[in-house]
């Protein structure tokens, strides 16, 4: 491709496949029929599609070649519920342009993206039709909720048959203020806990009869809300932990409660491991003398891909679309390329603005369309050998 941007040879497929895939009510799990709209698109161009479902969720595996290097594209159809409708300036199932922007509910996260991935491919098999490599799509519609049913029952079944990845796109908003200005290289771990602090129930009155549980897990809630788990590296910022709810009581104001729930969460990144985390947590409690149980749940560990191949092509294809240097970050949530990473030992996410994303009047720039889907074909273009 020449170092111009590709708006006029893309038009605007880019923007109609992402409407198309908008009016889909693909709230989680539900996929709403965006993949078929896309397995009929790329069988279309010569893609083999396997279909991987588990109870409501829908997962596509879709590729085209058999030799190596794979580079996958992968996703999700999936969206948030689009919030109070009252506060929406339309319908968030109906796209609408205003502005020089496309607005409704996925425009953003993740449905801008995988149309550039869809128009992206397009192009690069109409020019390559004979192209070395395989090009191949992972697509499920079950990431914005539990994710157990989605991309890891794709992974696994890849992972069983022995067929793995060399290079992953993941295209989940990424960027900050224009498209091009940051991508992923890399996720932090999530380690959550359900913490159970035991005591005796009893008379307000009578406190000395009784023992309060959240008095007694107070002093450890200010210890671990200040220690410094690590100082992070130079990949991942320090480790942090959170409560997210407390509860406690029966919900009469004359009694004291027997146990409080207390739910948390770790981010952390390559500095510390969750054995480490759960360690430390422990020692703190156990010195405040407290009856507990904790329930673990590693919801993921967290994944890095160092500069290499496809971090090269990506800054490549970016800086000459949009003339910008791009920022390579792991700040952020999880996202399926902790899945990904297990079958893949390069994965990188790139994708437009995040700004609006899971907010009312989510949107994403037209302009920004075409120049996505540029930055993938190019991307595809240095990965992939020009023949077999």
């Amino acid at each position: 491709m020449s170092g111009v941007s590709s708006f006029e040879a893309t038009g605007d497929a880019t923007a109609r496949l992402a409407e198309q895939l908008i009016a889909c009510r693909s709230v989680t799990p539900e996929d709403a029929g965006c993949l078929a709209i896309i397995g009929s698109r790329l069988e279309a161009i010569g893609f083999r599609c396997e279909w991987m479902n588990r109870g409501r969720v829908t997962n596509l595996w879709a590729r085209r070649g058999d030799r190596s290097p794979v580079l996958c594209l992968a996703g999700h159809t999936d969206v948030v519920p689009s919030g109070p409708l009252a506060e929406w300036h339309s319908d968030p199932f109906l796209p609408i342009h205003r502005d020089g922007m496309l607005y409704g509910r996925g425009a953003a996260d993740m449905k801008a993206s995988l149309a550039a991935f869809v128009t992206a491919a397009e192009a690069f098999v109409a020019a390559q039709p004979a192209h070395g490599g395989s090009l191949a799509f992972l697509l499920t519609s079950d990431e914005e909720g539990d994710a157990l049913d989605g991309t890891v029952v794709v992974t696994d079944a890849l992972q069983g048959r022995g067929e793995l990845l060399d290079y992953c796109i993941v295209g989940e908003p990424t960027a900050v203020r224009r498209l091009g200005d940051m991508v992923k290289n890399g996720r932090r771990g999530s380690l959550s806990g359900k913490l159970t602090v035991k005591g005796i129930q009893g008379h307000i009155a009578y406190p000395h009869l009784a023992k309060n549980p959240v008095h007694l897990v107070a002093p450890a809630i200010a210890a671990l809300a200040n220690i410094v788990w690590d100082d992070g590296n130079d990949f991942f910022p320090p480790t942090t932990w959170q409560v997210s709810n407390i509860h406690a009581g029966t919900g009469a104001n004359n009694v004291i409660p027997g146990r409080v729930i207390i739910d948390f969460n770790f981010r952390f990144g390559t500095a510390s491991t969750p054995q480490q985390l759960q360690a430390t947590m422990c020692a703190i409690l156990d010195r405040a003398g407290l009856d507990y149980d904790i329930a673990w749940t590693l919801g993921a560990s967290p994944f890095l891909t160092g500069r290499g191949a496809l971090i090269d092509a990506a800054l490549q294809a970016i800086a000459a679309e949009t003339g910008i240097d791009a920022e390579l970050s792991t700040t952020g949530g999880t996202s399926d390329g902790r899945f990904i990473a297990d079958i893949c030992p390069q994965v990188l996410e790139i994708g437009p603005v995040n700004a609006s994303i899971h907010k009312v009047n989510e949107c994403v720039e037209l302009a920004a369309l075409p120049q996505l889907a540029a930055i993938y074909r190019r991307i595809i273009e240095q990965l992939l050998p020009g023949h077999a």
